[in-house]
């Protein structure tokens, strides 16, 4: 009977592991916060005592081979691909951290694989979320950045670098925000949670003064804002504390460290306030420009979107669709579908365990 493989999603807010049975589903899961300024030693400890967590609460006792039938980990760039250095942006502790070999020291005999952890998401979606059947497919998502994976001929393309598929720094407007990367106008720059939040308080946005107005709830409802989705690239979460896991089943609540952040722009969106929904409008409209540039050269069927920006709903998908109309003209171009991403928390762990489960579509190395 085939094993179950151990999958690990390393971000900057908490790591998560878990085992997942080859037709994806997840079987034990556990997560932990990730260490504050902790050294290279402190993170790689804590993801080894939550690896070692996992496997005794499924009854494998050791860490080594035998254990699992391999390792997937979906991880913050940048990073070398295929070795699996890694140089997280928010884990500074970590700079050509050699993840791949430290984990392949643990589990001889096994593959274990490394990729982007957007890729990771985009290949969850296509495996068994809202992309699956598609053999075409951008997943994308919109948090505290924006990234992707691209699936072309029914298989994930990685490019020469394994970065191909990455929308967050499609140029959507020349004359824009610059951008972290060092450009300016790319899809990040003005999408991204943060980015448009800021840009909101520029434009006069006082977080949560429509909802201090008493002035009745005038659009639709946003469901919580957070680690409910899964969070590539930031996301400041409440949970354990560090080297503390959650129990099986549970999750963190979301809270962001400022109040003029992503969350409350949806929320003050949804109750009516002017700036609020203009931001959203911004966001999307710039979602559509560079998802019909996507639709144009890749003659995609589907586009998933996830993330946290995601969740506010028609008031992001609207002005996005109503941009892909706009710009997404030629006849193949239009029978794209655009949707939300459907897997939610686990989503990372599904994806990074199809790196291995999956290989024959979503490894090339």
């Amino acid at each position: 009977m085939p094993q179950s493989v151990l999958a690990v999603d390393v971000g900057g807010t908490k790591f998560a592991v878990a085992l997942v049975d080859p037709t994806g589903n997840v079987q034990e899961a556990r997560r932990v916060a990730t260490p504050p300024g902790g050294d290279a030693a402190a993170l790689w400890e804590t993801l080894v005592d939550l690896i070692g967590s996992v496997l005794r609460t499924a009854g494998r006792d050791d860490l080594g081979s035998g254990m699992v039938s391999g390792v997937g980990v979906g991880c913050g760039g940048p990073m070398t691909w295929p070795e699996g250095e890694v140089s997280p942006l928010n884990m500074p502790g970590w700079r050509g951290f050699p993840l791949r070999a430290r984990l392949a020291s643990r589990f001889p005999g096994v593959p274990v694989r490394v990729h982007n952890d957007a890729v990771c998401l985009a290949v969850a979606e296509h495996w068994r979320g809202a992309g699956r059947g598609s053999a075409d497919m951008l997943g994308m998502v919109v948090s505290t950045g924006v990234g992707g994976g691209l699936i072309l001929g029914g298989r994930l393309i990685d490019g020469g670098s394994g970065n191909a598929g990455h929308i967050g720094h499609v140029v959507v407007d020349p004359d824009g925000p610059e951008c972290r990367c060092g450009g300016r106008g790319c899809l990040e720059a003005v999408a991204r949670g943060p980015g448009l939040a800021a840009w909101a308080v520029e434009q006069g946005w006082v977080p949560g003064a429509v909802e201090r107005s008493g002035q009745p709830d005038a659009g639709p409802d946003v469901p919580p804002y957070g680690e409910a989705v899964a969070e590539p690239d930031t996301g400041h979460g409440t949970g354990p504390g560090p080297g503390q896991a959650e129990e099986p089943g549970t999750g963190p609540d979301y809270v962001e460290e400022t109040a003029a952040s992503g969350r409350r722009l949806a929320l003050d969106a949804a109750a009516g306030d002017e700036i609020a929904l203009a931001a959203l409008d911004r966001a999307g409209r710039a979602l559509g420009v560079a998802i019909a540039s996507a639709v144009n050269l890749c003659d995609l069927d589907v586009v998933t979107v996830g993330g946290g920006l995601s969740q506010a709903g028609p008031l992001l998908f609207e002005p996005l669709r109503a941009a892909l109309r706009e710009h997404a003209r030629m006849g193949f171009a239009r029978r794209v579908k655009v949707v939300p991403a459907a897997l939610g928390q686990d989503a990372g762990l599904v994806g990074a365990a199809a790196l291995v489960l999956a290989a024959d579509r979503y490894w090339s190395r």
